[in-house]
Protein backbone atom coordinates (compact mmCIF):
# COMPACT_ATOMS: atom_id res chain seq x y z
CA UNK A 1 0.00 0.00 0.00
CA UNK A 2 0.99 3.29 -0.71
CA UNK A 3 1.56 4.35 3.00
CA UNK A 4 3.79 1.84 3.55
CA UNK A 5 6.27 3.82 1.05
CA UNK A 6 9.26 5.13 2.78
CA UNK A 7 11.68 7.55 0.85
CA UNK A 8 14.92 9.23 1.70
CA UNK A 9 15.60 12.99 0.19
CA UNK A 10 18.90 14.12 0.50
CA UNK A 11 19.70 17.87 -0.10
CA UNK A 12 21.59 20.48 1.40
CA UNK A 13 18.84 22.70 0.70
CA UNK A 14 16.11 20.82 2.28
CA UNK A 15 14.54 23.60 3.65
CA UNK A 16 13.32 24.88 0.40
CA UNK A 17 11.82 22.26 -0.27
CA UNK A 18 9.52 21.74 2.40
CA UNK A 19 6.57 22.15 0.49
CA UNK A 20 7.07 19.24 -1.89
CA UNK A 21 7.66 17.14 1.16
CA UNK A 22 4.15 18.23 2.95
CA UNK A 23 2.98 17.42 -0.25
CA UNK A 24 3.83 13.92 -0.09
CA UNK A 25 3.33 13.31 3.16
CA UNK A 26 -0.28 14.71 2.56
CA UNK A 27 -0.43 11.93 0.03
CA UNK A 28 0.32 9.07 2.18
CA UNK A 29 4.47 8.75 1.65
CA UNK A 30 6.77 8.85 4.80
CA UNK A 31 9.38 11.25 3.76
CA UNK A 32 12.60 11.18 5.80
CA UNK A 33 15.00 14.02 5.04
CA UNK A 34 18.68 15.19 5.60
CA UNK A 35 20.57 17.65 4.39
CA UNK A 36 24.28 16.07 3.43
CA UNK A 37 25.25 13.01 2.84
CA UNK A 38 26.91 11.71 5.90
CA UNK A 39 23.48 11.73 7.04
CA UNK A 40 21.89 10.14 4.23
CA UNK A 41 24.53 6.77 4.61
CA UNK A 42 23.69 6.95 8.03
CA UNK A 43 19.57 6.85 7.63
CA UNK A 44 20.17 4.27 5.13
CA UNK A 45 21.84 1.78 7.13
CA UNK A 46 19.44 2.35 9.99
CA UNK A 47 16.40 2.63 8.48
CA UNK A 48 14.70 0.47 5.47
CA UNK A 49 13.82 2.89 2.54
CA UNK A 50 12.10 2.19 -1.09
CA UNK A 51 13.20 5.35 -2.91
CA UNK A 52 16.11 7.77 -2.59
CA UNK A 53 16.21 10.94 -3.67
CA UNK A 54 19.99 12.53 -3.82
CA UNK A 55 20.70 15.96 -4.45
CA UNK A 56 24.28 16.13 -6.77
CA UNK A 57 25.72 19.59 -5.36
CA UNK A 58 25.85 18.79 -1.21
CA UNK A 59 28.91 20.09 0.90
CA UNK A 60 31.20 17.28 2.22
CA UNK A 61 30.11 13.73 -0.12
CA UNK A 62 28.56 14.68 -3.58
CA UNK A 63 25.25 12.97 -4.76
CA UNK A 64 27.30 10.27 -6.66
CA UNK A 65 30.08 9.78 -3.76
CA UNK A 66 26.94 8.96 -1.26
CA UNK A 67 25.24 6.97 -4.45
CA UNK A 68 28.34 5.19 -4.56
CA UNK A 69 28.01 4.49 -0.83
CA UNK A 70 24.57 3.49 -0.64
CA UNK A 71 24.56 1.30 -3.65
CA UNK A 72 27.12 -0.96 -1.48
CA UNK A 73 24.86 -1.44 1.38
CA UNK A 74 21.79 -2.76 -0.93
CA UNK A 75 22.05 -2.14 -4.36
CA UNK A 76 18.16 -3.13 -5.31
CA UNK A 77 17.09 0.46 -3.64
CA UNK A 78 15.82 2.96 -6.81
CA UNK A 79 18.59 5.67 -6.49
CA UNK A 80 17.42 9.08 -8.17
CA UNK A 81 19.78 12.31 -8.45
CA UNK A 82 18.67 15.55 -8.41
CA UNK A 83 20.80 18.09 -9.73
CA UNK A 84 21.14 21.57 -11.44
CA UNK A 85 23.70 19.85 -14.03
CA UNK A 86 22.65 19.16 -17.42
CA UNK A 87 26.65 18.48 -18.59
CA UNK A 88 26.87 15.57 -20.61
CA UNK A 89 29.75 14.11 -18.18
CA UNK A 90 27.96 14.01 -15.68
CA UNK A 91 25.12 12.22 -17.05
CA UNK A 92 27.41 9.67 -18.19
CA UNK A 93 29.41 9.74 -14.39
CA UNK A 94 25.42 9.04 -13.05
CA UNK A 95 24.56 6.22 -15.54
CA UNK A 96 27.93 4.58 -14.69
CA UNK A 97 27.26 4.55 -10.81
CA UNK A 98 24.21 2.99 -11.22
CA UNK A 99 21.59 5.95 -10.89
CA UNK A 100 17.83 4.28 -11.77
CA UNK A 101 16.99 8.02 -12.96
CA UNK A 102 18.11 11.76 -12.68
CA UNK A 103 16.01 15.08 -12.15
CA UNK A 104 16.80 18.46 -12.93
CA UNK A 105 16.09 21.29 -10.85
CA UNK A 106 14.14 23.18 -10.22
CA UNK A 107 11.84 20.54 -9.91
CA UNK A 108 7.68 20.58 -9.82
CA UNK A 109 5.67 18.08 -7.41
CA UNK A 110 4.49 16.38 -10.03
CA UNK A 111 7.70 15.30 -11.88
CA UNK A 112 8.02 13.99 -8.12
CA UNK A 113 5.07 12.49 -7.77
CA UNK A 114 5.98 10.67 -11.35
CA UNK A 115 8.92 9.37 -10.23
CA UNK A 116 7.88 7.98 -7.11
CA UNK A 117 4.96 5.93 -8.91
CA UNK A 118 7.45 5.03 -11.36
CA UNK A 119 9.73 2.86 -8.72
CA UNK A 120 7.13 1.88 -6.37
CA UNK A 121 4.21 1.30 -8.48
CA UNK A 122 5.16 0.60 -11.48
CA UNK A 123 4.59 -2.99 -11.14
CA UNK A 124 1.38 -2.86 -10.13
CA UNK A 125 0.50 -0.19 -12.74
CA UNK A 126 1.98 -2.16 -15.37
CA UNK A 127 -0.25 -5.39 -14.23
CA UNK A 128 -3.18 -3.74 -14.20
CA UNK A 129 -2.92 -2.31 -17.57
CA UNK A 130 -1.52 -5.47 -19.34
CA UNK A 131 -4.15 -7.67 -17.79
CA UNK A 132 -6.82 -5.02 -18.98
CA UNK A 133 -5.45 -4.88 -22.34
CA UNK A 134 -5.23 -9.06 -22.88
CA UNK A 135 -8.83 -8.72 -21.65
CA UNK A 136 -9.62 -6.17 -24.42
CA UNK A 137 -7.64 -8.14 -27.26
CA UNK A 138 -8.95 -11.51 -25.91
CA UNK A 139 -11.63 -11.64 -27.63
CA UNK A 140 -10.58 -10.37 -31.03
CA UNK A 141 -7.72 -13.13 -30.47
CA UNK A 142 -10.76 -15.99 -30.35
CA UNK A 143 -12.59 -14.13 -33.28
CA UNK A 144 -9.44 -14.50 -35.80
CA UNK A 145 -8.32 -18.27 -34.15
CA UNK A 146 -11.50 -19.24 -34.79
CA UNK A 147 -11.46 -17.46 -39.10
CA UNK A 148 -10.51 -19.66 -41.86
CA UNK A 149 -6.91 -18.59 -41.79
CA UNK A 150 -3.85 -18.77 -44.16
CA UNK A 151 -0.41 -20.21 -43.41
CA UNK A 152 0.33 -16.23 -43.15
CA UNK A 153 -2.30 -15.84 -40.90
CA UNK A 154 -1.43 -18.69 -38.57
CA UNK A 155 1.93 -16.91 -37.97
CA UNK A 156 1.24 -13.67 -37.02
CA UNK A 157 -1.95 -15.39 -34.51
CA UNK A 158 0.84 -17.74 -33.26
CA UNK A 159 2.90 -14.29 -32.96
CA UNK A 160 0.08 -12.73 -30.83
CA UNK A 161 -0.57 -15.42 -28.57
CA UNK A 162 3.27 -15.57 -27.69
CA UNK A 163 3.32 -11.64 -27.12
CA UNK A 164 0.32 -12.37 -24.59
CA UNK A 165 2.61 -15.05 -23.25
CA UNK A 166 5.22 -13.38 -22.33
CA UNK A 167 3.43 -10.03 -21.32
CA UNK A 168 1.66 -11.66 -18.79
CA UNK A 169 4.15 -14.31 -17.41
CA UNK A 170 5.39 -11.31 -15.65
CA UNK A 171 2.37 -10.70 -13.64
CA UNK A 172 1.25 -12.42 -10.94
CA UNK A 173 -2.04 -12.55 -12.19
CA UNK A 174 -2.37 -16.56 -12.73
CA UNK A 175 -6.57 -15.81 -13.62
CA UNK A 176 -5.08 -14.19 -16.73
CA UNK A 177 -2.40 -16.48 -17.30
CA UNK A 178 -4.84 -19.41 -17.06
CA UNK A 179 -6.66 -18.00 -19.47
CA UNK A 180 -4.34 -17.44 -22.19
CA UNK A 181 -3.40 -21.23 -21.84
CA UNK A 182 -6.81 -22.04 -22.43
CA UNK A 183 -6.56 -19.79 -25.65
CA UNK A 184 -3.55 -21.32 -27.12
CA UNK A 185 -5.20 -24.64 -26.56
CA UNK A 186 -7.76 -24.25 -28.31
CA UNK A 187 -5.50 -22.38 -31.21
CA UNK A 188 -3.59 -25.60 -31.11
CA UNK A 189 -6.94 -27.63 -31.64
CA UNK A 190 -7.98 -25.42 -34.56
CA UNK A 191 -4.32 -25.42 -35.91
CA UNK A 192 -3.97 -29.33 -35.95
CA UNK A 193 -7.33 -29.58 -38.50
CA UNK A 194 -5.49 -26.75 -40.62
CA UNK A 195 -2.43 -28.65 -40.67
CA UNK A 196 -4.46 -32.23 -41.77
CA UNK A 197 -6.56 -30.62 -44.45
CA UNK A 198 -3.14 -28.41 -46.00
CA UNK A 199 -0.19 -30.52 -45.88
CA UNK A 200 -0.17 -32.95 -48.11
CA UNK A 201 -0.85 -30.26 -51.05
CA UNK A 202 1.78 -28.39 -49.77
CA UNK A 203 4.56 -31.41 -49.84
CA UNK A 204 3.16 -32.51 -53.12
CA UNK A 205 3.49 -28.15 -54.43
CA UNK A 206 -0.40 -29.23 -55.28
CA UNK A 207 -1.06 -25.37 -53.96
CA UNK A 208 1.24 -22.33 -52.56
CA UNK A 209 2.36 -23.15 -49.29
CA UNK A 210 4.49 -21.40 -46.65
CA UNK A 211 8.30 -21.67 -46.63
CA UNK A 212 9.03 -25.14 -45.48
CA UNK A 213 12.23 -27.62 -44.04
CA UNK A 214 13.48 -28.69 -47.29
CA UNK A 215 12.99 -25.15 -49.51
CA UNK A 216 14.90 -22.80 -46.39
CA UNK A 217 18.02 -22.45 -47.95
CA UNK A 218 16.56 -21.99 -51.54
CA UNK A 219 14.09 -19.44 -50.60
CA UNK A 220 15.95 -17.95 -47.57
CA UNK A 221 19.53 -18.54 -47.23
CA UNK A 222 20.95 -18.60 -50.81
CA UNK A 223 19.37 -15.18 -51.70
CA UNK A 224 20.75 -13.62 -48.62
CA UNK A 225 24.41 -14.61 -49.52
CA UNK A 226 26.96 -10.99 -50.36
CA UNK A 227 30.15 -11.65 -51.96
CA UNK A 228 31.99 -9.11 -50.09
CA UNK A 229 30.90 -10.21 -46.36
CA UNK A 230 30.92 -14.00 -45.04
CA UNK A 231 27.41 -15.48 -43.89
CA UNK A 232 27.18 -16.95 -40.34
CA UNK A 233 24.08 -19.52 -39.86
CA UNK A 234 23.20 -20.90 -36.59
CA UNK A 235 20.82 -23.43 -36.15
CA UNK A 236 19.70 -23.69 -32.69
CA UNK A 237 18.32 -27.09 -32.28
CA UNK A 238 14.80 -27.46 -31.10
CA UNK A 239 14.36 -23.56 -30.10
CA UNK A 240 10.63 -22.20 -30.08
CA UNK A 241 9.85 -19.33 -31.10
CA UNK A 242 9.04 -18.08 -27.80
CA UNK A 243 12.58 -18.71 -26.37
CA UNK A 244 13.86 -17.24 -29.46
CA UNK A 245 12.21 -14.04 -28.99
CA UNK A 246 13.72 -13.77 -24.97
CA UNK A 247 17.04 -14.48 -26.91
CA UNK A 248 16.95 -11.94 -29.32
CA UNK A 249 16.32 -9.44 -26.31
CA UNK A 250 19.90 -10.05 -25.79
CA UNK A 251 21.48 -10.14 -29.58
CA UNK A 252 20.11 -6.94 -30.01
CA UNK A 253 21.92 -5.67 -27.52
CA UNK A 254 25.03 -6.19 -30.38
CA UNK A 255 22.98 -6.33 -33.57
CA UNK A 256 20.35 -4.86 -35.78
CA UNK A 257 17.72 -7.21 -36.49
CA UNK A 258 17.22 -6.99 -40.16
CA UNK A 259 14.33 -9.66 -40.61
CA UNK A 260 12.09 -11.58 -38.27
CA UNK A 261 9.88 -14.19 -40.57
CA UNK A 262 8.87 -17.85 -39.31
CA UNK A 263 8.46 -20.83 -41.56
CA UNK A 264 6.82 -24.26 -41.30
CA UNK A 265 8.99 -27.55 -40.02
CA UNK A 266 8.22 -30.56 -41.81
CA UNK A 267 6.43 -33.25 -40.43
CA UNK A 268 7.72 -35.47 -38.41
CA UNK A 269 9.07 -32.09 -36.16
CA UNK A 270 12.10 -34.64 -35.52
CA UNK A 271 15.44 -33.88 -36.12
CA UNK A 272 15.84 -36.85 -37.99
CA UNK A 273 13.79 -35.51 -40.75
CA UNK A 274 13.52 -31.37 -40.62
CA UNK A 275 17.21 -31.04 -39.83
CA UNK A 276 18.49 -33.01 -42.64
CA UNK A 277 15.71 -31.63 -44.88
CA UNK A 278 16.99 -28.20 -44.12
CA UNK A 279 20.55 -28.86 -44.76
CA UNK A 280 19.75 -31.30 -48.16
CA UNK A 281 17.33 -28.95 -49.76
CA UNK A 282 15.25 -32.54 -50.23
CA UNK A 283 12.18 -34.24 -48.77
CA UNK A 284 12.80 -37.05 -46.88
CA UNK A 285 11.24 -39.49 -49.51
CA UNK A 286 14.16 -37.21 -52.16
CA UNK A 287 17.02 -37.96 -49.60
CA UNK A 288 16.24 -41.23 -49.11
CA UNK A 289 16.33 -41.73 -53.14
CA UNK A 290 19.02 -39.58 -53.43
CA UNK A 291 21.78 -40.75 -50.67
CA UNK A 292 20.33 -44.74 -50.60
CA UNK A 293 23.75 -44.94 -48.34
CA UNK A 294 23.60 -41.87 -45.66
CA UNK A 295 19.79 -41.76 -45.22
CA UNK A 296 18.93 -43.59 -42.16
CA UNK A 297 15.14 -44.34 -41.22
CA UNK A 298 13.41 -44.92 -37.92
CA UNK A 299 14.77 -48.88 -38.13
CA UNK A 300 17.78 -48.65 -38.68
CA UNK A 301 20.86 -48.78 -35.98
CA UNK A 302 22.79 -45.80 -36.04
CA UNK A 303 22.62 -41.71 -35.88
CA UNK A 304 19.85 -40.41 -37.81
CA UNK A 305 22.02 -36.99 -38.14
CA UNK A 306 25.58 -37.84 -39.00
CA UNK A 307 25.45 -36.63 -42.63
CA UNK A 308 24.52 -32.92 -42.82
CA UNK A 309 27.58 -31.50 -43.79
CA UNK A 310 27.75 -33.47 -46.98
CA UNK A 311 23.64 -32.89 -48.08
CA UNK A 312 24.80 -29.30 -47.45
CA UNK A 313 27.36 -29.62 -49.94
CA UNK A 314 25.41 -31.21 -52.61
CA UNK A 315 22.48 -29.04 -51.83
CA UNK A 316 24.78 -25.93 -52.86
CA UNK A 317 26.60 -28.00 -55.69
CA UNK A 318 22.61 -28.56 -56.60
CA UNK A 319 20.74 -25.90 -56.17
CA UNK A 320 23.67 -22.64 -55.50
CA UNK A 321 25.27 -23.53 -58.94
CA UNK A 322 28.43 -21.38 -57.89
CA UNK A 323 31.57 -21.67 -56.25
CA UNK A 324 31.62 -20.82 -52.66
CA UNK A 325 33.40 -21.77 -49.92
CA UNK A 326 31.69 -23.32 -46.78
CA UNK A 327 32.19 -24.70 -43.38
CA UNK A 328 29.76 -27.13 -41.40
CA UNK A 329 30.54 -27.48 -37.45
CA UNK A 330 27.88 -29.24 -35.23
CA UNK A 331 28.76 -28.03 -31.24
CA UNK A 332 27.48 -30.30 -28.69
CA UNK A 333 29.76 -30.04 -25.77
CA UNK A 334 31.29 -26.70 -24.10
CA UNK A 335 34.65 -27.73 -25.06
CA UNK A 336 33.26 -27.35 -29.05
CA UNK A 337 31.92 -24.00 -28.56
CA UNK A 338 35.03 -22.67 -27.38
CA UNK A 339 36.89 -24.04 -29.90
CA UNK A 340 34.51 -22.27 -32.24
CA UNK A 341 35.76 -19.23 -30.27
CA UNK A 342 39.26 -19.91 -31.18
CA UNK A 343 39.00 -20.29 -35.15
CA UNK A 344 36.48 -17.36 -36.09
CA UNK A 345 39.70 -15.72 -37.69
CA UNK A 346 40.01 -18.57 -39.92
CA UNK A 347 35.96 -18.84 -40.79
CA UNK A 348 35.70 -15.08 -41.50
CA UNK A 349 37.68 -16.53 -44.73
CA UNK A 350 34.64 -18.32 -45.69
CA UNK A 351 31.53 -16.95 -47.82
CA UNK A 352 29.16 -19.36 -45.37
CA UNK A 353 29.35 -20.88 -42.06
CA UNK A 354 27.02 -23.57 -40.11
CA UNK A 355 27.05 -23.78 -37.00
CA UNK A 356 24.68 -26.17 -35.08
CA UNK A 357 24.14 -26.06 -31.48
CA UNK A 358 22.33 -28.86 -29.53
CA UNK A 359 22.00 -27.22 -26.50
CA UNK A 360 18.16 -26.76 -26.04
CA UNK A 361 17.57 -30.60 -27.64
CA UNK A 362 19.72 -31.52 -25.37
CA UNK A 363 17.51 -29.32 -22.41
CA UNK A 364 14.43 -31.15 -23.47
CA UNK A 365 15.58 -34.61 -23.57
CA UNK A 366 16.95 -33.82 -19.80
CA UNK A 367 13.72 -32.37 -18.44
CA UNK A 368 12.58 -36.18 -19.41
CA UNK A 369 15.16 -38.22 -17.91
CA UNK A 370 16.41 -35.81 -14.51
CA UNK A 371 14.05 -34.97 -11.79
CA UNK A 372 16.18 -32.29 -10.67
CA UNK A 373 15.99 -30.79 -14.50
CA UNK A 374 12.04 -31.63 -14.32
CA UNK A 375 12.09 -29.30 -11.06
CA UNK A 376 13.65 -26.50 -12.79
CA UNK A 377 12.12 -26.00 -16.01
CA UNK A 378 8.02 -27.29 -14.72
CA UNK A 379 6.58 -24.79 -16.93
CA UNK A 380 6.64 -22.61 -20.30
CA UNK A 381 8.00 -19.58 -18.35
CA UNK A 382 10.96 -21.35 -16.30
CA UNK A 383 11.95 -23.39 -19.55
CA UNK A 384 12.62 -20.28 -21.50
CA UNK A 385 14.44 -18.63 -18.33
CA UNK A 386 17.09 -21.95 -18.56
CA UNK A 387 16.93 -21.70 -22.20
CA UNK A 388 18.32 -18.06 -21.77
CA UNK A 389 20.30 -18.75 -18.92
CA UNK A 390 22.54 -21.20 -20.91
CA UNK A 391 22.76 -18.85 -23.88
CA UNK A 392 23.97 -15.96 -21.16
CA UNK A 393 26.98 -18.23 -20.37
CA UNK A 394 27.68 -19.73 -23.05
CA UNK A 395 30.11 -19.88 -26.23
CA UNK A 396 27.50 -18.71 -28.61
CA UNK A 397 26.63 -15.86 -27.03
CA UNK A 398 30.83 -15.40 -27.15
CA UNK A 399 31.06 -16.68 -31.08
CA UNK A 400 28.31 -13.55 -31.72
CA UNK A 401 29.80 -10.93 -29.80
CA UNK A 402 33.29 -11.50 -31.53
CA UNK A 403 31.15 -11.81 -34.60
CA UNK A 404 29.48 -8.16 -33.81
CA UNK A 405 32.73 -6.52 -34.32
CA UNK A 406 33.20 -7.49 -37.60
CA UNK A 407 31.35 -7.07 -41.05
CA UNK A 408 29.11 -10.15 -41.03
CA UNK A 409 25.84 -11.05 -41.63
CA UNK A 410 24.21 -13.51 -38.91
CA UNK A 411 21.20 -15.93 -39.55
CA UNK A 412 19.85 -17.63 -36.70
CA UNK A 413 16.65 -20.38 -36.80
CA UNK A 414 16.23 -23.77 -36.00
CA UNK A 415 14.62 -27.29 -37.42
CA UNK A 416 11.66 -27.39 -35.10
CA UNK A 417 10.16 -26.73 -31.74
CA UNK A 418 8.83 -28.76 -28.99
CA UNK A 419 5.21 -28.71 -26.66
CA UNK A 420 4.30 -29.81 -23.60
CA UNK A 421 2.65 -32.62 -23.63
CA UNK A 422 -0.51 -32.82 -21.40
CA UNK A 423 -2.55 -35.85 -22.75
CA UNK A 424 -1.79 -39.54 -23.22
CA UNK A 425 -3.20 -40.88 -26.62
CA UNK A 426 -3.36 -44.97 -26.51
CA UNK A 427 -1.66 -46.48 -29.78
CA UNK A 428 -0.78 -50.03 -30.12
CA UNK A 429 2.01 -51.03 -32.67
CA UNK A 430 4.44 -53.93 -33.14
CA UNK A 431 7.88 -54.31 -31.51
CA UNK A 432 9.51 -52.46 -34.44
CA UNK A 433 7.07 -49.42 -34.22
CA UNK A 434 9.53 -46.04 -33.46
CA UNK A 435 9.85 -44.82 -29.70
CA UNK A 436 9.24 -40.88 -30.36
CA UNK A 437 6.26 -40.02 -28.38
CA UNK A 438 4.67 -37.03 -30.60
CA UNK A 439 4.49 -39.39 -34.16
CA UNK A 440 4.83 -42.89 -34.76
CA UNK A 441 5.47 -45.01 -38.15
CA UNK A 442 4.34 -48.38 -38.24
CA UNK A 443 2.17 -51.76 -39.68
CA UNK A 444 -1.10 -52.47 -38.20
CA UNK A 445 -1.24 -49.12 -35.83
CA UNK A 446 -4.13 -48.95 -33.70
CA UNK A 447 -5.01 -45.38 -32.13
CA UNK A 448 -7.46 -43.13 -31.15
CA UNK A 449 -8.23 -41.36 -34.73
CA UNK A 450 -9.72 -37.84 -33.14
CA UNK A 451 -6.19 -37.50 -31.56
CA UNK A 452 -4.20 -38.20 -34.38
CA UNK A 453 -3.29 -36.93 -37.64
CA UNK A 454 -3.24 -40.23 -40.29
CA UNK A 455 -1.22 -40.57 -43.53
CA UNK A 456 -1.89 -43.54 -44.87
CA UNK A 457 0.73 -43.79 -47.76
CA UNK A 458 4.16 -42.32 -46.75
CA UNK A 459 4.69 -41.32 -50.03
CA UNK A 460 2.03 -38.79 -50.06
CA UNK A 461 4.01 -36.63 -47.33
CA UNK A 462 7.67 -37.53 -49.42
CA UNK A 463 8.40 -39.48 -46.41
CA UNK A 464 9.81 -43.15 -47.08
CA UNK A 465 8.26 -45.86 -46.63
CA UNK A 466 9.48 -49.09 -44.33
CA UNK A 467 7.32 -51.87 -45.31
CA UNK A 468 3.93 -52.03 -48.11
CA UNK A 469 1.86 -51.42 -45.14
CA UNK A 470 3.50 -48.49 -43.29
CA UNK A 471 1.56 -45.68 -42.48
CA UNK A 472 2.43 -42.40 -39.91
CA UNK A 473 0.43 -41.34 -37.05
CA UNK A 474 1.28 -37.68 -35.52
CA UNK A 475 0.03 -36.56 -32.50
CA UNK A 476 -2.29 -33.29 -32.80
CA UNK A 477 -2.65 -30.66 -29.76
CA UNK A 478 -0.29 -31.63 -26.68
CA UNK A 479 -1.10 -35.37 -26.83
CA UNK A 480 1.32 -37.98 -26.68
CA UNK A 481 1.37 -41.79 -27.33
CA UNK A 482 1.23 -44.35 -24.49
CA UNK A 483 1.13 -47.72 -25.26
CA UNK A 484 -1.42 -49.80 -23.34
CA UNK A 485 0.85 -51.84 -21.59
CA UNK A 486 1.88 -50.18 -18.19
CA UNK A 487 -0.25 -47.00 -18.96
CA UNK A 488 -0.78 -45.16 -16.01
CA UNK A 489 3.01 -45.10 -14.85
CA UNK A 490 4.18 -43.77 -18.47
CA UNK A 491 0.99 -41.67 -18.81
CA UNK A 492 2.54 -40.05 -15.46
CA UNK A 493 5.93 -40.04 -16.62
CA UNK A 494 5.64 -38.27 -19.32
CA UNK A 495 3.13 -35.81 -18.68
CA UNK A 496 4.23 -32.14 -18.46
CA UNK A 497 7.45 -32.68 -20.32
CA UNK A 498 8.48 -31.12 -23.60
CA UNK A 499 8.13 -33.20 -26.74
CA UNK A 500 8.34 -33.00 -30.73
CA UNK A 501 7.42 -34.74 -34.09
CA UNK A 502 3.61 -33.74 -34.04
CA UNK A 503 1.66 -31.36 -34.80
CA UNK A 504 1.13 -27.71 -32.97
CA UNK A 505 2.41 -24.40 -33.19
CA UNK A 506 5.07 -24.90 -30.96
CA UNK A 507 6.51 -27.75 -33.16
CA UNK A 508 5.87 -26.21 -36.86
CA UNK A 509 6.13 -22.87 -36.26
CA UNK A 510 10.09 -22.17 -36.28
CA UNK A 511 11.97 -18.50 -36.09
CA UNK A 512 14.20 -17.25 -39.19
CA UNK A 513 16.04 -14.01 -37.64
CA UNK A 514 18.76 -12.18 -40.06
CA UNK A 515 21.13 -9.71 -37.42
CA UNK A 516 23.88 -7.13 -38.58
CA UNK A 517 26.52 -5.73 -36.64
CA UNK A 518 25.31 -2.37 -34.92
Amino acid sequence: MINKIHILWADDEIDFLRPHVMLLEEKGYRVKTVNNGNDAVDAFQNEPFDLVFLDENMPGKTGLETLAILKTINPTIPTVLVTKNEEEHLMEDAIGSKIDDYLIKPVNPKQILLTIKKFTENKRLVSEKTSMAYQQEFRNLGMTINDDLDFRQWIDAYKKLIYWELSLQKLEDAGMHEILTMQKADANAIFSKFIEKKYLNWIQNKEEGPIQSHQLFKKKVFPALEAERPTFFFLIDNLRYDQWKILNEVITDYYRLEEEDAYYSILPTATQYARNAIFSGLTPLEMERRFPDLWQNDDEEGGKNLNEDKFLADQIGRLYRRDIKHTYHKILTLEQGKEIVESLNNLMQNDLNVLVYNFVDMLSHARTDMAMIRELANDESAYRSITLSWFEHSPLLDTLKWLAQRNVKVIITTDHGTIRVKRPSKIIGDRNTNTNLRYKQGKNLNYQAKEVFVIKNPHDAQLPKLHVSSSFVFSKDDYFFVYPNNYNHFSNYYNGTFQHGGISLEEMIIPYAVYTPK
